[in-house]
């Protein structure tokens, strides 16, 4: 009889244990699937709020405005001419070994009378001013052909002067012309087309850039006593602009000065 109860008593208790097994195993795997569904739901929302902020990002700009727009570049003046002072390298049109190689003087003084707004005077000034400046050039070293570079060195350092030397095009020039900045250029002299240069121009010049036309430059070109106001096409100037190359003009930078 004992024997029979502990064998009853031993089933029992195997099923209450498997049943509890079983029980616990259902509410794990119900817990499981629930903070899954929490996960997935989560992601859903987020997502959703995403689309949603994006949406109202779009909608807050105005539906003629790009995120990112251009503004059109400046429309340049037609006809700009700068009043700057005229000077011939040669005022009395001698043309020895100082006048002859006087262009870099004149222009450089040229645009100092400019930026100080006075004039030359009479022929006498002018030339006083080209062979004093030549004379302090000689004192410090520098040879008669002088590049942009050295020109406004010299500008700086005799008259406190600040240039800066850039490379040149076409729209660049004219962009500093209708700024107001008269620029001094060097070129290949013998390929610049003026009628009024003896023995064909000079290998290597200097002249000032004063304004513009629809398609031409004004200059003020000191080779020659008729340089006011003398003007080139802009492709007959910028195919002869090279700063001083004493190799080959020709392999000169195509560069300009200006001073601000």
């Amino acid at each position: 009889m004992t024997s029979n109860r502990q064998k009853w008593l031993r089933i029992l208790t195997g099923i209450i244990f498997f049943s509890f097994l079983i029980l616990f195993a259902t509410y794990t795997i119900k817990i499981t699937r629930e903070d899954q569904t929490d996960v997935f739901s989560d992601s859903v929302v987020s997502n959703e709020t995403i689309s949603q902020n994006n949406s109202d990002n779009t909608a807050s700009l105005p539906t003629n405005e790009s995120p990112k727009t251009e503004t059109n570049p400046a429309v340049l003046p037609a006809n700009p001419n700068l009043d700057v002072p005229f000077a011939s390298q040669a005022p009395f049109a001698v043309w020895d070994p100082l006048h002859e190689d006087a262009c870099e003087e004149a222009s450089l003084l040229m645009l100092k009378h400019f930026e100080d707004t006075t004039s030359f005077g009479g022929n006498q000034a002018v030339d006083d001013e080209i062979t004093n400046l030549v004379a302090w050039e000689e004192q410090n070293g520098y040879g008669p052909s002088i590049t942009l570079e050295d020109l406004s060195i010299i500008a700086k350092t005799k008259f406190n002067l600040t240039g800066s030397v850039k490379i040149a095009t076409v729209s660049k020039i004219k962009t500093e012309l209708a700024a107001g900045n008269p620029v001094i250029v060097g070129a290949a002299g013998k390929i610049l087309p003026n009628p009024n240069f003896r023995n064909g121009g000079p290998n290597y010049h200097m002249l000032v850039i004063k304004g513009y036309t629809t398609t031409k430059f004004i200059t003020n070109d000191p080779g020659t006593r008729n340089g006011a106001d003398f003007v080139y096409t802009y492709n007959d100037l910028f195919n002869a602009i090279h700063n001083w190359d004493a190799d080959n003009i020709l392999n000169g930078a195509k560069e300009y000065l200006v001073f601000k």
